[in-house]
């Protein structure tokens, strides 16, 4: 599926089960909320954390609600995700093409 794909299927889902968006500053504080699950499942997987009885450390799971919340944010806010990711690639080879490959702190130890 496609950005644009997944765009129109979230705002289809939202249109027939979730009666509304919720507004644009509700989901900010909810792709918020996202990012610290996916902080959690990170710290408690990969790093030093350890997990307590019934963590759900569905890392995919995690990312694909970040995902759906941007998307929200997207739609309601007229954002084509699609192109707006073409632009982004555009400014970080423009901007980006040599900076990390000379930078000795990525090179192989």
């Amino acid at each position: 599926m496609t950005i644009q794909e997944a765009q129109e299927r979230v705002d289809a889902w939202i249109k027939r089960y979730g009666v509304r968006y919720f507004s644009e500053l509700t989901n900010m504080a909810v792709l918020t909320e996202e990012v610290g699950e996916v902080a959690r499942v990170i710290a408690r997987r990969y790093g030093d954390q350890s997990s307590k009885p019934g963590d759900d450390l569905d890392l995919a799971d995690e990312l694909a609600d970040v995902l759906w919340v941007v998307m929200c944010l997207a739609n309601q806010t007229g954002i084509d995700l699609d192109a707006a990711l073409e632009r982004n690639f555009a400014k970080k080879t423009s901007r980006d093409s040599h900076r990390h490959l000379d930078n000795k702190k990525l090179t192989n130890q």
